[in-house]
């Protein structure tokens, strides 16, 4: 993992704590999942912790996405869990070319909680 990854996820973790939101992208066909660039036959929904980190993404073939905000709780024990259930991973604070950490949802819920 790169520092500037490293680095993104780990001001994902404490903005999301502090701010009690996170952002995914939302459009009218539903939410972005794209496929791992690190998980063959995977696939990642990415979340920012920051409205316009997740705004910065939507261009590239997501033009058509918006931001879309998640709160703390329903992340941690809906969606996390749901995505964990469905196989999916989950795209951590993203740079604006769509790179940056994929982490199964455990993974992440472990270092939420610990957080708090």
């Amino acid at each position: 993992m790169s520092n500037d990854f490293r680095m993104n996820y780990e001001r994902f973790v404490d903005e999301a704590n502090e701010l009690d939101i996170v952002w995914n992208l939302k459009s009218s066909e539903g939410f972005a999942i794209c496929e791992s660039n690190e998980f063959d036959d995977a696939q990642v929904m990415p979340f920012w912790s920051l409205e316009k980190d997740a705004k910065a993404a939507c261009n590239d073939g997501w033009e058509d996405y918006q931001p879309n905000p998640v709160r703390f709780d329903d992340f941690v024990d809906a969606w996390l869990h749901g995505m964990d259930e469905d196989g999916l991973y989950v795209g951590i604070n993203w740079n604006a070319d769509l790179d940056g950490v994929e982490i199964e949802p455990v993974v992440l819920i472990e270092d939420l909680l610990a957080e708090e």
